[in-house]
């Protein structure tokens, strides 16, 4: 019996990728899961294939292999009506509502004054305006029942340090810890806990080098350095790291632990 026997989780960029590990993860430690992605493209200057229906259901079947429920849910986090009814009637369902990660996004490149209104705002909705509708669909469910509970936002090395050619994702990263903040100063007295984890490149889909990136940094070779190794040198961060420090978050050493961020970056973001 793992520590997370009775719990439910709520995951959201669940398809695959840190998603997809999370679930694993929780459900070998006793979780259901609510596992919530667009299973589509976000944006059209994406340069990676975008998550299928295939894969959810994949991992909706690697859950339940493990004896632990799941409810796969396509769903765009922007649409907050369709996000509240998905996660109010899968909690329902599954008997409550005790974590939240927060972790759908995406990332492109290219320089601010050369962007078009529509790359910034994609990534303000999906990273930002996505962020905020979990957590105004989880926390009244969460309070309600009154056993606290745990919330991890996923954010980046980008929401602690700039990365050139991504103003939109830095902005939007470093929006994310005012967000983990503020929601922990008014979550607090509920019990519940709100932290931001903060990897360097991990080995996904969204991590791989894309054409889009190296011709940045071919272009405008002073870039590099602004990058170090975050992006330069192949990813060496694996999902399962990522996963185990969400597993640390919730667990009881964690227990005092909030509006914290989490740093997974091997030192890059050291000042």
């Amino acid at each position: 019996m793992g520590f997370l026997e009775g719990k439910v989780a709520l995951i959201t960029g669940a398809a695959r990728g840190q998603g997809r590990s999370h679930a694993i993860v929780l459900a070998e430690e006793g979780a259901d899961v609510i596992l919530v992605d667009i299973c589509g493209a976000v944006s059209e200057e994406v340069e990676y294939p975008p998550a299928t229906k295939a894969e959810l259901d994949e991992v909706v079947r690697e859950v339940t292999d493990r004896g632990r429920r799941a409810i796969g849910q396509v769903i765009d986090t922007r649409d907050f009506e369709a996000l509240n009814r998905a996660v109010r009637s899968s909690a329902a369902e599954l008997g409550g509502l005790d974590i939240v990660i927060a972790n759908a996004g995406y990332v492109s490149w290219q320089r601010f004054w050369e962007m078009p209104a529509s790359v910034w705002q994609n990534m303000i909705d999906v990273t930002l305006t996505g962020t905020f509708n979990t957590l105004k669909a989880a926390a009244p469910i969460m309070i309600e029942q009154g056993r606290g509970g745990s919330i991890i936002i996923t954010s980046s090395t980008a929401g602690l340090k700039a990365l050139p050619g991504q103003i939109h994702y830095t902005t939007a990263k470093h929006g994310l810890v005012g967000m983990t903040k503020a929601a922990a100063l008014e979550l607090g007295p509920f019990g519940i806990n709100v932290n931001s984890l903060h990897p360097f490149v991990v080995d996904t889909y969204m991590g791989q080098r894309t054409d889009g990136m190296m011709r940045l940094l071919e272009e405008n070779p002073s870039y590099v350095n602004s990058l170090g190794k975050v992006l330069t040198d192949p990813p060496n961060l694996t999902c399962d790291d990522v996963s185990r420090t969400v597993l640390y978050l919730l667990s009881p050493a964690a227990r005092l632990m909030t509006g914290h961020q989490l740093r997974l970056d091997a030192g890059q973001t050291i000042v």
